[in-house]
């Protein structure tokens, strides 16, 4: 069974930053994509950031440069860097993961049709 828990959100000042981590578990990293997605309030859910097994990446714009995605394959833990945080950036962090090959542009942009496994969030709260 794949199990994804994400860690590391909370409370933090404009301008802070914080480490999102997502530990995947029966998942043979293989051919995959996983990638960040958030939801705020009242807002539909999109993709902040994906990263496949191939190592190419993908950024929401509005997180470009501020947000960075890495995977380390031996702790099978994808982490989210977020820095220079916005009061925009409040939302639900969900990890999600699909076990096949695809662009991470295509993951995060159509993850509907292609995210098949999901963690339960973790709340990223910034004041202003």
């Amino acid at each position: 069974e794949v199990q994804l828990v994400e860690s590391g959100g909370g409370l933090v000042q404009a301008g802070g930053s914080l480490r999102l981590s997502c530990a995947a578990s029966g998942f043979r990293f293989g051919d995959y994509v996983i990638g960040w997605f958030r939801q705020a309030p009242g807002k539909e859910r999109e993709g902040a950031s994906c990263i496949s097994s191939d190592g190419s990446i993908y950024y929401l714009t509005s997180v470009k440069g501020r947000f960075t995605i890495s995977s380390d394959k031996f702790k099978n833990t994808v982490y989210l860097e977020m820095n220079s945080l916005k009061p925009e950036d409040t939302a639900v962090y969900y990890c999600a993961a699909a076990a096949k090959s695809m662009s991470p542009k295509v993951a995060c942009v159509h993850f509907e049709d292609n995210m098949g496994y999901w963690g339960k969030g973790t709340q990223v709260t910034v004041s202003s």
